[in-house]
């Protein structure tokens, strides 16, 4: 079985890690492929507007294996120059494919995420959490770092100040807390998780899908571009959505007040 399973309706993919019996821990090569692979394919399906992740059974993402680290097998295996080759070709490949994800994808955290398993959350442009989440940035605690990006895209999610927090400590944060620091945008009852992100992941998909992944683009381009790069891309863009035949949808239903018809190709 693969560790991603899909479901698809209505242009938004759902992938649910499905390996609850390890709480949805990233242990080997067949999961960083399977996210490799399902974030290419997804690329390559126009049909695709929104993708959610979520985790089967209890938790989110537990994160690596400790008894791994314990026996130093699998991605702990070898002397610092094979680990270090085991985490450039195994686990970063996990943030490398989500952030060239051309479609948004939603967290929906259903319950712990610590360690790779916060980090995969951050990865995502949207997080909403159910009351039973917890994050934790734990790998100081095992004496590690965050391998898998984290220092990355943890600042980003929370700012300097709250990251420098969970990194430095390792401690939990519910779901409450995490709201307060900006790591999620809603914290939802656990049986509200999934309708809610979905209803989320709806209104997104209800747009026109061109205006959405050039949106994310330029979103993604203003982590490192100066203004003038910024706005000049920006030109760029808008010039082709002007040019496309959802804009010109777009414009129709808003002046006729129905909803979009918009191309899946």
């Amino acid at each position: 079985m693969p560790f991603l399973s899909r479901q698809i309706e209505n242009h938004v993919l759902t992938l649910t890690m499905s390996s609850p019996d390890t709480r949805n821990a990233l242990t080997g090569p067949e999961q960083f492929l399977d996210f490799e692979q399902t974030c290419n394919e997804v690329n390559a399906d126009k049909s695709i507007r929104v993708v959610v992740l979520t985790g089967a059974g209890s938790a989110f993402c537990a994160g690596g294996n400790v008894k791994d680290m314990r026996d130093r097998t699998g991605l702990f295996s070898g002397d610092p120059f094979d680990q270090a080759d085991s985490y450039r070709d195994g686990i970063q490949r996990i943030p490398r494919a989500i952030y060239a994800l051309n479609v948004p994808i939603i967290a929906a955290v259903n319950g712990p995420a610590v360690g790779a398993g916060c980090d995969l959350a951050t990865m995502c442009d949207i997080r909403v959490a159910s009351s039973n989440a917890m994050f934790a940035e734990s790998f100081v605690k095992l004496g590690i770092i965050p391998g898998d990006g984290g220092a990355w895209f943890l600042p980003r999610a929370v700012g300097h100040s709250n990251a420098s927090l969970m990194a430095f400590t390792g401690d939990a944060v519910k779901a409450p807390q995490a709201l307060a620091m900006g790591l999620v945008s809603e914290v939802v009852e656990p049986e509200e998780l999934l309708p809610r992100v979905h209803a989320i992941a709806a209104s997104i998909a209800a747009n026109p899908p061109h205006a959405v992944r050039l949106t994310k683009q330029l979103l993604r381009a203003s982590q490192k571009a100066t203004l003038d790069e910024l706005l000049d891309k920006s030109a760029a863009f808008q010039a082709v959505c002007h040019a496309e035949a959802d804009h010109h949808e777009a414009v129709a239903a808003f002046f006729e007040k129905r909803p979009g018809n918009y191309r899946s190709e």
